[in-house]
């Protein structure tokens, strides 16, 4: 059992950030464990985020400035947890730790990306543009490391990153590592993930050029994102002025996510003042099922961009979307259920409002409970926080985080008193 309360916090996006600074500054030990290069997850990729609708590395980097400066918290990155064993108190945690290639000499200079010759498609812009095999993940990256992805370095091409840099931070002979933690409670805060719109099939994703998902908007319309925030369609980069939303794609859907995922259409309204706000010619038309704002704010905003004589909202399933013969641009096919007629329009470009899958639907961690969904369920020491455990916003995350941060600090008290 540790001598000291061990919070080990699995995931380092917003709700695990904000459980393991709240958890750390009561003077517990934290060790925060992130499967990508960086941290901040989802949050970091969106343009803007509720409830200021400001750009979220404002939020994340008063998270990054706190860890910094407090050395109760130690954070692994490209790392996954494999296993849990033990009670509360008492966690034995493996986790294996991918190499990075790049070590605690790097400066950021750009000098290994400069050099090198490969290049990879872009997860980060989920693929709307490429990298070079040696990279940071985005501007703002924490922490400020590069990457070398060895599955897309070709021949020499490590080597040629190794000799471009003056620190001596490439290390090609890095290898996977295994460590075992011992830990007294458990917060998993792994996240989302974007529901897959390769598998809806009505709705073009993958097929028709011009069909995108509400995360790929995001990265579209921010200034770091692969168009430099101009919001233009894939086919072409023409300026987008016709655009449609499809709200529920892939939620609320029993052959799908059964479950409403709770911000799609608050990100959708969010991307209609994108287009409308870069275009003021633009129009924008959200076909919906229910339109659903929980909050007072929320509300407000909803009646705001209703207000707009350039949005249209319609109610009713989307039947079917297709490319326009003899253009790139995209038709929808939808029910309209306030006049009980069919409608067919064309759009420059289509927005799919795919739903929060939670990251344990596609990889379960062994020792953590799961619902059918794939949400995180407490176990005694092993807590959940944020979109783990159910589709919520930014702000809701965060409150959810703390009150898990309290739950594992009171955790390893009980268990202490049990000795």
């Amino acid at each position: 059992m540790p001598d000291v309360n061990r919070i080990l916090v699995i995931g380092g996006g917003f709700s695990g950030l904000t459980t393991a600074v709240d958890a750390a500054e009561t003077g517990a030990e934290v060790i925060v464990i992130e499967k990508n290069p960086y941290l901040g997850g989802r949050v970091a990729q969106l343009n803007k985020y509720f409830p200021k609708l400001c750009p979220p590395i404002c939020g994340l980097e008063i998270n990054f400035r706190r860890i910094k400066t407090n050395p109760n918290i130690t954070f692994y990155t490209m790392a996954e947890v494999e296993s849990i064993a033990g009670g509360p108190g008492d966690y034995n945690v493996t986790v294996k730790v991918n190499p990075r290639h790049v070590n605690d000499n790097c400066v950021a200079c750009d000098a290994c990306a400069q050099a090198c010759p490969a290049e990879r498609p872009n997860e980060y812009n989920f693929g709307m543009d490429k990298t070079k095999a040696a990279f940071l993940p985005f501007n703002q990256a924490f922490p400020q490391k590069y990457v070398i992805d060895s599955a897309h370095c070709k021949g020499d091409c490590g080597k040629v990153c190794k000799e471009a840099c003056k620190y001596n931070a490439i290390d090609l002979d890095m290898k996977p590592e295994t460590i075992n933690l011992n830990v007294s409670s458990v917060v998993v805060a792994t996240g989302w993930n974007p529901y897959d719109a390769n598998k809806l099939d009505i709705l073009g994703f993958g097929s028709i050029k011009n069909v995108i998902t509400n995360m790929m908007m995001e990265r579209l319309a921010s200034p770091t994102g692969p168009t430099a925030g101009k919001i233009v369609r894939p086919s072409d980069g023409k300026p987008v002025q016709n655009i449609a939303f499809v709200q529920c794609a892939g939620s609320r859907d029993e052959n799908h996510l059964p479950f409403c995922s709770y911000v799609c259409c608050l990100a959708s309204l969010k991307q209609t003042t994108y287009i409308r706000e870069q275009n003021p010619e633009s129009k924008a038309t959200i076909f919906y099922i229910d339109i659903r704002t929980p909050g007072r704010w929320n509300e407000k905003f909803y009646s705001k961009v209703k207000e707009d004589p350039n949005v249209s909202f319609i109610k009713g399933k989307v039947a079917s979307i297709a490319q326009d013969e003899g253009s790139d641009d995209v038709v929808v096919t939808a029910e309209d259920m306030m006049t009980g007629n069919k409608v067919k329009m064309k759009f420059d470009m289509v927005v799919l409002a795919t739903g929060m899958e939670p990251s344990g639907a596609a990889k379960k961690i062994s020792g953590v409970n799961y619902n059918e969904n794939g949400f995180a369920l407490p176990n005694l020491g092993i807590h959940s926080a944020g979109c783990s455990k159910n589709p919520m916003d930014v702000a809701r995350s965060a409150q959810d985080a703390t009150g898990a941060a309290m739950k594992a600090i009171s955790t390893a008290k009980l268990a202490g008193q049990g000795r």
